[in-house]
């Protein structure tokens, strides 16, 4: 091979060197955003499991509420809180978050539904206060799912694209594809808000 065919050859091999290294820190670039944004979405989340208690006091003492309600909302608060902190890779995983955040939005709306009906309860400021924040809370929670999401379909087309699925492909599994999040109830709808 003649100088210059051996400075061509070593050129090219140079190009595709840095554009993978391009297409790997984009990628990089990409998973991050999307921890960043579950970080997010785990926060708001969070919150919504932090008002659990306040809520659990706030109709304890009412008469028409049976202890099924509380316990079905303590015990759907404490599988939400032992969920992992890290982002869902596997729809599995995905499954599981969401059927935990799910069990936990059905059973509050439940006793928000029975609670909805004490005249004590629907008069107290607590209680007014205490649904607010709820309701803002699971906006929060639609914004911020949203966001991730927007997030988990940049990283998702961005190593489905050439040259990048070839760098992802490479590394393995730490530029896996990632799964959406999907809409779960919201506590506020059972309520008709």
């Amino acid at each position: 091979m003649t100088h210059s065919g051996r400075a061509v050859v070593l050129g090219v091999i140079l190009l595709a060197a840095f554009a993978s290294i391009g297409r790997y820190n984009e990628l990089v670039r990409l998973d991050q955003d999307v921890q960043a944004q579950w970080g997010q979405v785990e926060n708001v989340y969070r919150r919504r499991a932090d008002l659990i208690p306040i809520l659990v006091e706030t109709v304890k003492g009412e008469p028409s509420l049976q202890g099924r309600e509380l316990q079905a909302v303590v015990q759907a608060r404490a599988r939400v809180v032992q969920l992992p902190s890290t982002p869902p890779r596997r729809p599995a995983e995905v499954q599981r978050f969401q059927q935990a955040q799910d069990e936990l939005s059905s059973a509050v709306s439940r006793l928000l539904v029975v609670a909805e009906r004490s005249p004590a309860l629907k008069d107290s400021a607590t209680s007014r206060d205490l649904q607010s924040q709820l309701d803002g809370t699971e906006n929060r929670i639609d914004i911020e799912r949203m966001r991730y999401n927007e997030n988990v379909r940049d990283l998702n087309r961005a190593r489905q694209t050439f040259p990048t699925n070839v760098v992802a492909g490479l590394v393995g599994e730490r530029f896996a594809e990632k799964a959406y999040l999907t809409r779960p109830s919201r506590v506020s709808q059972a309520l008709g808000r």
